[in-house]
């Protein structure tokens, strides 16, 4: 099963500030070990909401709000996308993440195609391929 582990956003990183060069030398470790044991399939970091922009849907109009957004419990600082087992393999990989100091991160599966059930046609299963695949081959150049 895939999960998007989700780390949430804290004040710290709300204001830009970076990690110190040994948190990302902790990070860099426990990522060499998620990538070896084949459990990280992607991950990164995001800038502050004040570099974000939301669009809100509502009837025919689309309304631009720009960043900061103030629920910073409600913001993702960053992502992991895991291939495991079970959400207990994730929970016990995400133990062993070097974090601290109140850090909050949530562990949540991600859709397979099975989970859809027959709303997802063999043509609409096909679409979703092609995408992927062309999504790959756009990661590959980037």
């Amino acid at each position: 099963m895939r999960v998007m582990v989700l780390v949430k956003a804290s004040e710290e990183s709300e204001t830009g500030k970076m990690p110190s060069e040994q948190q990302l030398a902790e990070m860099g470790r426990y990522n060499e070990e998620l990538a070896r044991a084949g459990v990280m399939l992607a991950a990164d970091g995001l800038h502050p909401s004040s570099k974000g922009k939301r669009v809100r849907f509502e009837a025919d109009r689309k309304t631009v709000i720009d960043g900061p957004f103030a629920e910073t419990k409600e913001l993702i600082a960053g992502y992991w996308i895991w291939q495991v087992r079970s959400m207990e393999e994730a929970v016990e990989w995400l133990k062993r993440a070097p974090f601290g100091g109140g850090a909050e991160v949530e562990i949540r599966p991600v859709f397979e195609a099975e989970d859809f059930g027959a709303e997802l046609t063999p043509e609409l299963r096909e679409q979703g391929d092609r995408v992927r695949a062309q999504a790959e081959q756009n990661q590959a150049r980037s």
